[in-house]
């Protein structure tokens, strides 16, 4: 398995939510933060942004955005000072279908960094999920770290900046999505949704 390390987004107001902690919601008794973490177990340094919550996932770090609730690319800034290795997982806190097997296609499709980066210019910075419907999932995908340092670096400020802003300029290979793994929960109805349909694939594993 190639090195690498995890870095989750558990931040943001959840206004779809009412305001409710969503990082701690359960799914099939485990909440939505320890299943996000669950699919990536051998991480050399996992990051959590966002405020404390127990998991049953031990040596994970965390830290906040600066200002707190500055958006996703100051919450990237914050997790970045504790990234080490050469690749690194950006993943929302509410990913329950996320699996270790996505995580090993993220990273292989990333592929690994040569000695000298002017071997092989077209490398790619990032390998990221799309959905059913077409959309990219930037927090499912895998970032080379020096390529995501680069593009923070000549954003300046990151507070209240879009994604977008940070992963528009990096070279992207993007992945089909056909088992719904980047399926992600911001209404109570899509929560709903996950309990259901993780009681019935755990159905289809008991049979």
């Amino acid at each position: 398995m190639t090195a690498y390390d995890a870095m989750v987004l558990a931040g943001g107001g959840a206004r779809r939510l009412g305001g409710a902690d969503k990082p701690a919601l359960l799914v099939g008794g485990r909440s939505l933060l320890d299943r996000v973490l669950a699919a990536c177990p051998d991480a050399g340094t996992t990051v959590v942004v966002g405020p404390w919550r127990e998991t049953v996932r031990d040596g994970v770090r965390w830290t906040r955005e600066q200002p707190p609730g500055g958006g996703p690319v100051a919450a990237v800034a914050a997790g970045l000072g504790y990234v080490t290795a050469d690749r690194v997982l950006l993943l929302a806190a509410d990913l329950p279908f996320l699996d270790r097997p996505t995580v090993i296609r993220l990273l292989a499709a990333l592929g690994d960094a040569p000695e000298d980066p002017s071997e092989d210019p077209d490398r790619p910075d990032a390998a990221l999920l799309v959905d059913a419907a077409g959309r990219d999932q930037p927090l499912a995908a895998a970032y080379r770290t020096a390529a995501l340092r680069a593009s923070l670096a000549a954003l300046g400020d990151p507070a209240g900046l879009p994604l977008r802003r940070l992963t528009a300029p990096l070279h992207t290979v993007r992945l089909a999505d056909p088992a719904g793994v980047a399926y992600d929960c911001d209404t109570w109805e899509e929560l709903a949704q996950a309990r259901e349909r993780e009681r019935a694939e755990s159905r289809r594993e008991g049979c």
